[in-house]
């Protein structure tokens, strides 16, 4: 009777809020991920991601990363590590911090996200000339 009536999911709503620390605390977590889900924290990564499993909700949407409060909004999926990029897409099912088989050599670079788009994006130097030049109205 309680499944027909939605009561079970008004007390999943009810644990999503405690385990997110409050009313305005759950509100902030919905405004940034767009989702309050509740689960067990997995790990958390060198720069602050927390990664979460909870088996309760459909396979691919069972993991989750929720990132790190400095980036605010602008997050994307290129600040996830490679190391827990494996496990949030199902390649493996020992997180990094379980696995030790994972080799840690020296000359391995540190992860770096995606800068397109933004102010510290890539801009090869050029020595050619350009072949078009922008329009300049007052100039006749």
């Amino acid at each position: 009777m309680t499944k027909f009536l939605g009561i079970n999911r008004l007390g999943r709503l009810f644990q999503a809020i405690r385990e997110a620390g409050g009313l305005k605390q759950a509100y902030l977590k919905l405004y940034r991920n767009d989702d309050l889900k509740t689960g067990t924290l997995i790990g958390i990564d060198k720069y602050g991601n927390k990664y979460f499993e909870n088996p309760y909700y459909f396979y691919g949407r069972n993991r989750w990363v929720e990132f790190a409060t400095h980036v605010n909004m602008d997050y994307d999926g290129s600040q996830i590590p490679a190391e827990w990029f494996g496990w949030m897409h199902y390649k493996t099912d020992l997180p990094p911090i379980r696995d030790g088989c994972r080799p840690k050599y020296k000359w391995i670079a540190d992860h770096s996200e995606n800068l397109s788009g933004t102010k510290e994006a890539y801009a090869p130097y050029s020595t050619t000339p350009q072949k078009i030049e922008a329009w300049d109205p007052k100039k006749k």
